[in-house]
């Protein structure tokens, strides 16, 4: 298939290389900074960087529109492409129906359901691929675009992916920034950061393997009281990390006192 690929951020970075990895064309590559379209373009072997979103005289089957949310509807607004071009955006939170304002196009959703940075290499054939679309052939075309990067597909209408979205950023984002807090306390010790690697591990290895609640160790859930104050007076220098700690103390008792 020839794609075109509005955006040069992270997930376009990856998704791009990967469908070029599956055999596909991409024909062009869209974003509003120059180096940006140009430096994903050099790594793909015949996409041009454009910089208008008139999409009429380039060659292309399916628009993949991997911007961020807040630019989704400008560029729905503003893309032009020909009769029956399929053009789909990569969000896991907006709905298909942001893509209403695309005259002519056949709609859809292309979600990889995964966190991404230029720098860290992604397989994507691990990665879910969560597809809709307005009509039944143009969700067959997604779905066999899918299965050309990826394992795992799923059709998810725009709530349900909405409600999965919002798992992940627990999941993954707010993961991410404890680890971040985790490895800020250890600096400020003078201890490294690899002495927790290996609880990190097990602690993932052990929520993907049970429900996490049924796993659940620490101060809080025993209620000791003696080294939740101990840990809330050392943190006396971050507050926001005190009111942090007792938020997330809290929610675990009050899960535990509820099942």
């Amino acid at each position: 298939m020839n794609i075109a690929m509005i955006g040069a951020g992270n997930v376009a970075w990856h998704l791009a290389q990967a469908l070029q990895a599956a055999g596909h064309t991409l024909t062009a590559v869209y974003s509003r900074t120059a180096t940006h379209r140009e430096e994903l373009a050099q790594l793909l072997s015949q996409a041009q960087p454009i910089a208008t979103l008139d999409l009429n005289t380039i060659p292309v089957d399916i628009v993949l529109i991997a911007v961020p949310d807040a630019a989704l509807a400008p560029v729905a607004s503003a893309l032009q492409v020909a009769p029956g071009t399929v053009v789909a955006h990569t969000s896991g939170s907006q709905p298909l129906a942001i893509l209403n304002a695309i005259a002519n196009a056949r709609k859809g959703v292309f979600y990889p359901l995964q966190t991404f940075s230029k720098t860290k290499a992604v397989d994507f054939k691990q990665v879910p691929m969560l597809v809709e679309a307005q009509d039944s052939a143009t969700l067959q075309e997604l779905v066999a675009l899918a299965q050309s990067i990826s394992k795992t597909i799923e059709a998810v209408a725009s709530d349900s992916r909405k409600q999965l979205h919002l798992a992940a950023v627990f999941a993954c984002n707010f993961t991410n920034h404890l680890l971040g807090i985790s490895q800020q306390i250890l600096q400020e010790a003078n201890l490294p950061h690899h002495l927790l690697h290996p609880l990190i591990q097990e602690t993932i290895a052990k929520a993907m393997q049970h429900n996490p609640y049924t796993v659940q160790t620490g101060p809080a859930i025993r209620h000791d009281e003696n080294v939740i104050q101990e840990h809330l007076h050392m943190l006396q220098q971050h507050p926001r990390l005190q009111e942090l700690y007792r938020l997330l103390t809290h929610s675990i008792q009050a899960t535990a006192d509820n099942s």
